[in-house]
């Protein structure tokens, strides 16, 4: 998959002088403030959804064994994790997902400093996670699902049968999906008494809240120049791969084989964006 270089920059817009362009930012920045406030409005609904109580005990593989949702917290109260795209056979996480990743360990000690913990759950067996963990520098604890039906019943696995009937549960919609693997996360809770909840999911464009390299790019001039691409973030790659087009998995099963007939974002389709 070759991806076109970056283009020379090209002005779109007007050239002015200073004191047009400080009267032309003033309007830009009410739109700005109200957004602002509307994004803390919704930031609000959504810490206000009701909960629903985890009652299945899953059991993850990590480092230091057999590991439990609950155990997971590392003795918070708050739990993120992503769902990583790591399929059984893959011999290498989801690109996209890993461009996720690359986000979590500066803001580890903030969050912990919040009461929040963040993890990483894939399907693929711990030893796997593990070497690409070790490749990539990452210290965010991340454990294996394989053995359990967590990435299940969450929408983020679905089954040879399901992809055969052409549509699977993804965002909250039965729709199209090209892979077995989606990325998504998840937010839940523990109480003084140790019961977890579900409190929150996002799938889709929902991830983006986590991704800061994509606020910055939205504030410069060529932004993030992905509608000319194969799909929105076929321009991402390993963070030691940038030049080398290199994939382990020839047949890159984390993004879709074709984009001809449907655009997507990411490594799901456009349908599954909002």
């Amino acid at each position: 998959m070759n991806t076109p270089e970056p283009t020379t920059p090209q002005r779109k817009t007007a050239l002015v002088s200073r004191e047009e362009w400080i009267a032309a930012r003033k309007e830009l920045l009410k739109k700005e403030k109200e957004t602002t406030r509307l994004l803390d409005q919704l930031s609000a609904e959504r810490r206000s959804l009701p909960w629903v109580k985890v009652e299945k005990n899953y059991v993850f593989a990590s480092p230091e064994g057999a590991v439990t949702l609950a155990d997971l917290f590392a003795g918070r109260s708050q739990l993120v994790v992503q769902h990583f795209m790591f399929g059984p056979d893959w011999q290498e996480g989801c690109p996209s997902c890993s461009f996720m990743a690359d986000h979590t360990d500066g803001a580890r000690p903030h969050l912990a400093a919040r009461d929040v913990t963040v993890v990483a759950i894939s399907r693929a067996p711990l030893e796997k996670l593990l070497a690409f963990k070790n490749r990539m520098g990452w210290q965010f604890p991340w454990v294996s699902s394989h053995s359990n039906d967590f990435n299940t019943d969450f929408h983020v696995s679905f089954s040879a049968e399901e992809l055969a009937q052409g549509q699977v549960n993804y965002n909250y919609t039965r729709q199209p999906f090209p892979s077995p693997e989606a990325p998504g996360i998840s937010v839940f809770y523990k109480d003084t008494a140790g019961d977890v909840y579900h409190t929150y999911s996002a799938y889709g464009r929902g991830v983006e809240q986590v991704m800061g390299t994509y606020r910055i790019l939205d504030l410069v001039p060529k932004g993030r120049e992905e509608d000319r691409l194969e799909f929105p973030m076929a321009w991402v790659r390993y963070h030691d791969c940038y030049g080398t087009n290199e994939f382990a998995d020839a047949d890159q099963p984390y993004w879709p084989e074709t984009t001809s007939s449907s655009p997507t974002c990411g490594c799901h389709p456009a349908e599954a964006c909002a």
